[in-house]
């Protein structure tokens, strides 16, 4: 095969923030968008809940990560997980009564 058909085409990415991970390799990105109104010229946040899998399991809650559009793997499932960018700073765990 040629090396023109081997590389993959381009694919939308996006970078957001996981707000849950409670499913099992599945985890919910919340993506935010910003522009500015065509006609008061204000700029408006709007936000966007994407499912994304993740194959590892390695995103948590918190952490900023990149997924990238893939084929449709469920009824709401059309991302896939690339890379976490950054991790939530989590303080360490203290057992009750030590």
């Amino acid at each position: 095969m040629p090396e023109t058909q081997l590389t993959r085409t381009h694919r939308k990415e996006r970078v957001g923030e996981v707000i849950s991970d409670k499913m099992t390799k599945t985890i919910v990105v919340r993506v935010e968008r910003r522009f500015r109104h065509p006609r008061f010229k204000k700029v408006i946040t709007r936000y966007r809940k994407l499912y994304a899998h993740d194959e590892k399991r390695e995103a948590k809650v918190g952490d900023r990560v990149r997924i990238e559009e893939t084929r449709p793997l469920s009824r709401l499932k059309c991302w896939r997980l690339v890379a976490v960018v950054g991790r939530e700073a989590t303080a360490p765990v203290v057992p009750a009564g030590a």
